[in-house]
């Protein structure tokens, strides 16, 4: 059933699911810890909650971007990785 998958495949979906594992426990402690530890009012947590999901979906524009002017395909890799 593998054998006519590219043999990135793996590698590509361990990575991802990793990266999916990471985001959505370290979202559901920022609203643990901002609810319970904190003892933030919902607009003030709501505010912190988006202001986060925000700067997540958009640091990859920002990311390729640079990668695309300055580091090259290479050195952003090395780099994404030691940040990741």
């Amino acid at each position: 059933m593998f054998k006519k998958h590219p043999k990135g495949l793996a590698v590509l979906f361990f990575t991802e699911m990793w990266e999916r594992f990471g985001f959505y426990t370290i979202m559901s402690l920022l609203a643990l810890y901002m609810d319970e530890y904190f003892k933030l009012p919902k607009s003030v947590s709501g505010n912190i909650y988006g202001a986060y999901i925000g700067i997540v979906y958009l640091t990859p524009l920002f990311g390729g971007w640079a990668a695309d002017k300055w580091l090259g395909y290479t050195r952003s890799i090395m780099l994404g990785a030691a940040l990741l």
